[in-house]
């Protein structure tokens, strides 16, 4: 496959998985994101360049996760190989739950298939199944590649997603505390079996779920519960744990985002103001908790090429949201 640009940008949103009771499975978008910038060179050099987030922590060249991500998809194009500079503007915050990696990720693979000449050779389920490749299981990849709320799973021909309808009275909070989680700790802490009336119930309301986000969001709270995970992390994030049932006990449907320890709280009418009122009294700048309202971010991974291949390389064109239509 020959490479159709050599300058794109793209831009990738948050993500908050498992809503609760969607333990692996259901996510959302979040209209926080992280900016970058790609730019093929003809030596075989390597820059790479990161404000905001991660700077200074994360690999500054073949090891980066988004230059993984790229290199591993044009390798399966059959695309030829060159130097790059990547540049990125990073505002989703690290090892909080709210799906950085698959954020990279899906950057790389996205900026990946706008370089290529024909960029449609990578469908919206060809970039989920090779992003999932990376993340394991696809409940982030899938928001951030589509936009909205998603419904993942795997199939034997790989991983698969459904975009889930979101009433547009929804909106969601997140409340980010300071210290870090990895989520491979996180998931340590899960049970290899789990009681058949816990996995019942927990099926029950992920099903509620779908319907509370589409018509019913004064069905939030109750749809929201779960039974698979949460409570056996809270030892591990005691704080954001004790949060969770804080804003619970007030009425508001709040879960733990992901691996945590982010809080995730989906409000829609007086509920939001009600928040409000809540995190004056229980989250503060000196108890190392921010709370963001990003809204739902409905477009997903974005790419658009800057500068087209020098020619022989093949011709370029447009290239849109990864998702395709919705």
């Amino acid at each position: 496959m020959q490479l159709g640009a050599d300058h794109v940008l793209v831009r990738v949103p948050a993500t908050s998985a498992n809503l609760g009771p969607g333990f692996d499975a259901m996510g959302l978008a979040l209209a926080l994101h992280d900016e970058l910038e790609v730019e093929l060179l003809a030596s075989d050099e390597v820059v790479v360049e990161v404000e905001g987030e991660g700077a200074g922590e994360v690999p500054s060249g073949e090891d980066h996760l988004v230059v993984r991500a790229l290199r591993h998809t044009l390798d399966l194009a059959g695309a030829p190989r060159t130097g790059l500079r990547l540049r990125c503007l990073n505002r989703i915050p690290h090892g909080r739950g709210l799906g950085s990696s698959a954020a990279a990720v899906v950057a790389g693979v996205v900026a990946a298939r706008a370089l290529l000449a024909d960029p449609h050779v990578l469908d919206a389920t060809a970039v989920l199944r090779i992003a999932t490749e990376f993340e394991g299981h696809p409940d982030n990849a899938a928001p951030a590649i589509r936009g909205g709320a998603t419904l993942a799973w795997r199939s034997a021909d790989g991983a698969r997603a459904v975009d889930l309808d979101v009433d547009d009275r929804i909106e969601a909070t997140v409340l980010v505390p300071d210290v870090r989680l990895a989520t491979s700790r996180a998931r340590g802490v899960l049970p290899a079996e789990v009681p058949h009336a816990d996995a019942a119930f927990t099926a029950g309301r992920a099903g509620l779920l779908v319907e509370a986000l589409a018509r019913r969001p004064e069905l939030l709270l109750d749809a929201t519960e779960d039974r698979l995970h949460q409570d056996y992390r809270a030892g591990v994030m005691a704080g954001s744990a004790e949060l969770v049932r804080a804003v619970r006990a007030e009425g508001l449907a709040a879960t733990i985002s992901g691996a945590g320890p982010t809080v995730l709280v989906l409000t829609a009418g007086e509920g939001t103001g009600r928040l409000d009122a809540v995190l004056a009294d229980l989250v503060d700048d000196v108890a190392g908790w921010r709370a963001l309202r990003p809204g739902v971010d409905t477009d997903g991974a974005v790419a658009r090429r800057v500068t087209e291949a020098p020619p022989g390389r093949g011709g370029a064109g447009g290239v849109g949201p990864a998702r395709g239509p919705r």
